[in-house]
């Protein structure tokens, strides 16, 4: 007598996730706790704001468990059997239950031949739509797991020549905002070289290590942001510094900051005395460097402010041009 194997049930959920918040989790991880396998599916139209791809990326993050896939949106909303039919054919299967918060599940799940599950319908248990999200996503940051928040967090960069204030205004920027901040990893590194002979030269290498290392720093802590990230240098400030030792810069660590988002640099002004740490050689040259941040910052077309004056007088136009940041964000389009 042989003996059956029952077949292991499937799921589906289907959605633009656009973007992918707590009520979409809610919906997973119920429908993930219901079967065997779970197939999440995101619909992409070419005029979204936020890639397919993206927006499946961090639905592996979320879940890892089910198996997430991007599908082109066939845009026939209201047409369920079109849509039961193209399920089908990219799935390659009739998936067992189909889980939905809407009543479309119900004839889309009739064509298709599977059982239709209404989840949550009336957003009790998380009361969030994506739409919601899309008009202000910082109203409803807790709506919002930590790498979806990592796209939106307005990124602020402190950038400076020596002795400046640059950490001392990005700790106390995240500090009175209240999150996270990027400490400059190249401080870290230059403090490891302090005990080597006089004569040690940088080269290219050290330098795309510490903007790779940088970035590695920054994109961890975008998780972590309340809804601004302050960072003190980046990529981009290393590509100047490589340029201020070894009297050029370098398309390998230019590259470094290809393709990375500011929404804004604050320039802490050389007005300040120049305090020695142990580890600063360039009080010679600050008016260059300062001059210099602002002419690849113009060069890049990257919007800047200048901080002047005393500590309290910096912090207080900083402050006010991060909450413009917030304050200002427009409705994305849908």
């Amino acid at each position: 007598m042989t003996k059956t194997t029952k077949k292991p049930t499937t799921g589906l959920v289907i959605g633009k996730f656009y973007p992918p918040h707590r009520g979409h989790k809610y919906l997973i991880d119920f429908a993930a706790s219901k079967v065997d396998q779970l197939f999440v599916v995101v619909c992409d139209r070419s005029s979204q704001t936020i890639p397919g791809n993206l927006r499946a990326k961090w639905l592996k993050e979320i879940h890892p468990k089910t198996k997430v896939l991007v599908v082109n949106d066939i845009e026939k909303d209201d047409d369920s059997l079109a849509w039961a039919k193209y399920t089908k054919k990219f799935l390659g299967f009739t998936p067992n239950f189909v889980f939905t918060s809407e009543d479309y599940g119900h004839d889309y799940c009739r064509h298709m031949g599977s059982i239709h599950i209404l989840v949550d319908k009336k957003r009790v248990h998380v009361p969030i739509s994506a739409t919601k999200v899309r008009s202000n996503p910082y109203k409803y940051w807790q709506y919002l797991e930590p790498c979806v928040r990592a796209h939106f967090a307005k990124r602020v960069c402190v950038v400076g020549a020596e002795s400046t204030g640059t950490t001392t205004m990005a700790h106390s920027l995240a500090q009175k905002l209240k999150t996270s901040w990027v400490q400059e990893y190249g401080r870290f590194y230059s403090e490891g070289r302090l005990y080597e002979p006089e004569n040690s030269k940088w080269d290219t290498t050290e330098f795309s290590h510490i903007a790779h290392m940088q970035n590695q720093f920054e994109d961890a802590l975008a998780k972590r942001a309340n809804k601004l990230l302050i960072c003190d240098t980046n990529s981009f400030a290393t590509a100047i510094w490589h340029e201020r030792y070894l009297g050029h810069q370098d398309k390998q660590v230019n590259h470094k900051s290809k393709n990375r988002h500011y929404d804004l640099y604050l320039i802490t002004a050389d007005d300040i005395p120049f305090v020695q740490d142990g580890t600063r050689d360039g009080e010679h040259i600050r008016h260059w460097m300062h001059k210099k941040f602002i002419s690849e910052l113009k060069k890049h077309d990257q919007k800047y402010i200048v901080l002047k004056g005393t500590h309290r007088q910096r912090l207080q136009t900083a402050l006010s041009s991060c909450q413009r940041l917030i304050a200002d964000q427009k409705t994305a389009p849908s």
